[in-house]
């Protein structure tokens, strides 16, 4: 039954999904006091509180572009979008040495790997659904032509870093909480976050340059213009230093459109199984 609304969806134009959606932002908005809660507080941690209203809209148009992004032919959504600063990452793809592309969950995330996958090959890391009936809609969806996903597992880490070699993109979202040994806690936005390391360490084996890329949500449904940017940040071989310099990346990729971001994502979880950030901090002065 979702894949058929997903796929009803999918044929109404790009205005009309934002439209429902940006509705649909509030409604939930002031139906849910957990989700209200949590988009208060992370707002104003990360002092953009000025930003609550085009976060709440913009989470909603987030849910409603999915089916046009997931179900429609690939040239309507490739149609949707243009991109500024591609020479960045052909420049780092010419050099063979394979690029490391990082997205946070920043406008509308899922045509990025779309909008680069059409131009190269791509590999992205992928967390399976815990609902087993939304694995068929999001992997069909996800894979396809020259986008290819990799489990995020240990498997999947061994097909990414192959890419690497072959001197091949890939593609990972660097503020997804990882699940238990994956990550150390780090600063995001003034508190302690659990943050995966393994975008580092995929750097350091034969160096393959970082770029940071964002699709940033046009008004009025007009649709994206996916960005690239230059990691500036320098990572050393600590690995709580190489969390902390990427969490800083995304911190000003965000501050450029801080109401596309999904302040409402639960970023400061704590993984089953792993210490809290003051076991972390106590370790580290010990």
């Amino acid at each position: 039954m979702l894949v058929t609304l997903f796929r009803f969806l999918s044929i109404f134009p790009l205005p009309v999904l934002h439209f429902i959606g940006a509705i649909l932002g509030r409604i939930v908005y002031l139906l849910s006091g957990s989700y209200r809660r949590r988009l208060q507080e992370n707002l104003a941690r990360a002092g953009f509180s000025e930003h609550l209203g085009d976060a709440i809209r913009e989470a909603g148009k987030n849910v409603l572009e999915l089916p046009f992004i997931w179900c429609a032919k690939p040239e309507r959504v490739l149609a949707t979008a243009t991109m500024e600063n591609w020479e960045l990452l052909q420049q780092a793809l010419d050099a063979k040495k394979g690029v490391i592309l990082l997205t946070p969950h920043l406008g509308c995330f899922e045509i990025v790997a779309q909008m680069i996958a059409a131009r190269t090959r791509l590999t992205v890391l992928y967390r399976p659904p815990r609902k087993a009936a939304l694995k068929p809609l999001i992997e069909g969806a996800r894979a396809r032509d020259n986008l290819l996903l990799a489990a995020a597992n240990l498997s999947g880490v061994r097909i990414m870093a192959k890419a690497l070699k072959k001197g091949e993109a890939i593609g990972l979202l660097p503020d997804q909480v990882p699940q238990e040994g994956e990550g150390v806690w780090a600063n995001f936005f003034g508190k302690k976050a659990y943050t995966m390391t393994l975008s580092a360490k995929l750097h350091s084996m034969n160096g393959a340059p970082i770029i940071l890329t964002y699709a940033e949500r046009l008004p009025h449904g007009k649709g994206y213009v996916v960005r690239f940017v230059k990691f500036d940040e320098e990572l050393t071989d600590d690995v709580t230093q190489q969390a902390e310099a990427i969490n800083r990346s995304m911190e000003k990729l965000i501050a450029r459109s801080p109401g596309q971001y999904f302040w409402s994502y639960n970023r400061y979880k704590k993984p089953e199984g792993v210490d809290g950030p003051e076991a972390s901090t106590a370790q580290e002065q010990a």
